[in-house]
């Protein structure tokens, strides 16, 4: 065990990831507001929980009597992935998966749906990975987590599935060896209920499965037989409801805790009886070799092994043995699991976590030195997962529509405008988003590509495109199999700030040639004015699959450009949602509010063009204005921290739903008397 793993769920089990809500935004009702939701097995600690911490049993939980699962329920489901062309020779697909274990908050008070700050882990580089776990619990909160919404909805956008985390710590981290007998305790017909009560939380909650790490020490063969019994049903319930299991290193079959590195005799076992088995980090090459190879003896795939890789502390300073896992001149002998890469956040001084910082330092850890997936930069000793594992994307059906939001910004904005300038997160409202980022051909100098926080049409991000434009530039935006048809169009939504530059959209109906070939594409013109545009480019004459979308940007004078885009969509007809209905406050504490409402049902037209992204929710101002208060993918909405407006004695809200296209329905409106 690393001590470096530990620092967050024991010395700080407490203490939160993410920066306070700021003063105007901070509950005052802590009942009202929801948190993501975590449990012992059975019995609770003795004594007295800290501030802010609630003690629960899973097992006495029911999903009727949960208050905060309209809160936690994420909604989106699992979309289908492809795997386009590679982008560069070395990326391969059907080998090395990765999975990626987060600890996105503290296990108590994580905030269910977002917060007001901008200084958040907003995952992005969902295309490379196969398994998130939600990763976190301590001796002194709670030990099994369920992933919040937003999490969930964000990777199941992308075709990621998410795990709870079932953790029982080590002794020295006040695990107790009670808490491991609850978890397989057997009832009188020798079933284990906690197995299925492990799996209707996950089907209530909406995510898909759960990652088993069983640390403590001091249990005997029988405590190993009944893990042994508890694993087994688990994983029958768990493939029942499309739900999977994977079982991290610790435990052996004679119940003792001893990270073995490898797969062999102690805890084959626990392999066959999950779905994937996270190797610990003890591993070496040898190690993994033979693991690969007792893996197929099995019948098993040698990619359902993770091999850890410690990134908590180093981040992409890591020293890792790249060759042991993912060799360049071979086979990848198993995949790769990443623990803790939200160092690119943590790493980061106070006062340099904004959003454009963190991506900065995300796009390397996970695209390399280079920051161009097609230019893998072959000095660098951090072996990037875009250089050994093939990008994938959900791009599959028509209407399809991104504004390029990330999940977290300074402000949020609306046709351009500023409608609410305090600084927030929410996952759940993330776009699908490029896959491959960012992939630049040209001739000439290479600018920058970035998402930006300063200015977006919608959401809080747009696409920056800034540099010295000698030669024509083209720039990957999406991997797609979009159908064409007749009146199949596309719209960008796009500004110039400096330049000038002519663009134009770039469409192919093929794929490139080989790995890290520029697709075959068609230029079609963009004629904008100044400021927003909105621009729409039938697919004339172009006819099959659109395989690839991009643009080409061209500088008439070959001098500095600045250029935005902040929209996409593949369309045929424009359809605009149906309204919510029944919106209404079903908790209120001083400006702490709790709101509800009834979801329009979807239209089967069009591929469920009419049917609703997402909610937003806005404050009617006296001055006729309307502020933006948030936005979520589920059917209840938690605000927190609002006040009267000067001679304002009733505050007015309304709900609106967000269609595919991001069209916006008619709203539902609810009153509050202060």
């Amino acid at each position: 065990m690393n001590p470096t793993r530990r620092t967050v769920l024991i010395a700080a089990a407490t203490a939160a990831l993410m920066p306070p809500l700021s003063a105007e935004a901070a509950p005052k009702a802590a009942a009202l507001q929801p948190y993501a939701s975590y449990w012992y097995p059975d019995t609770l600690p003795s004594g007295t929980p800290g501030t802010g911490i609630t003690w629960r049993s899973l097992k006495s939980w029911r999903p009727a009597d949960d208050p905060d699962l309209a809160f936690n329920a994420a909604t989106v489901p699992l979309a289908a992935r492809f795997t386009p062309t590679p982008a560069n020779p070395t990326a391969r697909a059907g080998q090395a998966r990765i999975q990626s274990l987060v600890s996105f908050g503290p296990t108590a008070s994580n905030p269910s749906q977002g917060s007001a700050t901008a200084d958040y882990y907003a995952l992005t580089h969902w295309a490379y990975i196969d398994e998130l776990v939600f990763w976190g619990g301590s001796s002194g909160e709670g030990l099994i987590l369920a992933p919040n919404a937003p999490v969930v909805d964000a990777a199941h956008r992308h075709g990621v599935p998410v795990l709870g985390n079932t953790f029982l710590p080590p002794v020295a981290y006040g695990g107790q060896l009670r808490w491991t007998r609850d978890l397989v305790q057997k009832d009188t017909a020798g079933r284990y209920p906690l197995a299925e009560r492990l799996v209707a939380v996950a089907e209530a909650y909406g995510f898909d499965g759960w990652f088993v790490n069983a640390e403590t020490g001091g249990g005997d063969s029988a405590l190993g037989a009944d893990m042994l019994g508890f694993m087994r049903e688990l994983k029958t319930l768990a493939k029942g409801k499309g739900q999977r299991v994977t079982w991290y290193d610790s435990m052996t079959v004679n119940g003792s805790v001893s990270w073995q590195g490898a797969l062999n005799s102690q805890n084959e076992a626990f392999f066959q009886a999950a779905d994937d088995m996270f190797v610990d980090f003890r591993w070496t090459a040898a190690k993994l070799t033979s693991s690969g190879q007792r893996a197929g003896q099995l019948g098993r795939s040698r990619y359902e092994l993770w091999a850890g890789v410690d990134v908590e502390a180093g981040g992409w300073n890591s020293s890792v043995n790249w060759d042991a896992i993912v060799p360049r001149d071979r086979a990848h002998v198993v995949s790769v699991g990443f623990y803790r890469p939200e160092w690119t956040r943590n790493h980061l001084p106070a006062d340099g976590r904004g959003p454009g910082d963190f991506h900065a330092a995300d796009d390397r850890f996970w695209t390399g030195r280079s920051l161009d997936p097609s230019r893998p930069d072959g000095t660098d000793g951090w072996r990037a997962p875009a250089v050994s594992v093939a990008d994938r994307s959900t791009v599959t059906s028509v209407p399809f529509a991104s504004v390029f939001n990330t999940g977290h910004g300074l402000r949020w904005y609306e046709d351009g405008e500023v409608t609410s300038d305090a600084p927030w997160n929410h996952l759940g409202l993330q776009d699908r988003l490029p896959s491959r980022r960012w992939v630049v051909h040209t001739e000439g100098q290479r600018p920058a590509v970035t998402f930006d926080f300063e200015d977006a049409w919608r959401g809080g991000s747009s696409v920056l495109v800034a540099g010295e434009l000698d030669e024509p530039v083209v720039v990957d935006v999406y991997a797609t199999r979009l159908p064409v048809g007749a009146d199949t169009v596309v719209e960008l939504t796009c500004r110039t700030d400096e330049g000038p530059v002519d663009a134009e959209l770039a469409v192919a109906t093929a794929e490139p040639s080989g790995p890290g070939a520029t697709p075959p594409y068609t230029y079609l013109p963009v004629t904008a004015g100044d400021g927003w545009q909105t621009v729409t480019i039938p697919l004339t004459g172009l006819t099959g699959t659109v395989h690839a979308i991009g643009v080409r940007l061209t500088a008439p004078d070959g001098g500095p450009v600045r250029w935005r885009l902040g929209g996409l969509a593949v369309r045929t007809a424009r359809h605009t949602p149906a309204a919510p209905s029944g919106l209404r406050i079903t908790g209120a504490s001083g400006g702490d509010l709790r709101f509800a409402w009834t979801p329009a049902p979807g239209d089967v037209d069009e591929a469920m063009a009419s049917a609703t992204r997402h909610h937003t929710l806005h404050r009617l101002l006296p001055d006729g204005t309307r502020r933006f208060l948030g936005g979520t993918c589920q059917q209840a909405y938690f605000v927190a921290g609002l006040r009267p407006e000067q001679g304002e004695r009733t505050a007015r809200f309304e709900v609106r739903g967000v269609g595919e296209l991001y069209t916006t329905s008619a709203p539902a409106t609810v009153t509050h008397t202060w």
